[in-house]
């Protein structure tokens, strides 16, 4: 397993051997992580499943301004 710079790991959740956590990522609590996780990226669930992208200005990029 090898963990990126900022990232931030949820209690009881698990990661495989062999899975890349990409920087600031976000891993959610009690997930199970079975694949590399990119960069910028939340997961969760399990299989730890991609929940949304962090945009480097640490806001949320899924939303929108109207």
């Amino acid at each position: 397993m090898t963990v990126g710079d900022d990232v931030w790991i949820g209690g009881r959740a698990v990661i495989t051997p062999g899975v890349e956590v990409g920087d600031g990522a976000v891993v959610a609590a009690g997930a199970v992580v079975v694949d590399d996780v990119p960069a910028g990226t939340v997961v969760g669930g399990n299989p730890a499943e991609e929940i949304r992208r962090i945009d480097g200005a640490g806001t949320d990029s899924s939303r929108t301004t109207d």
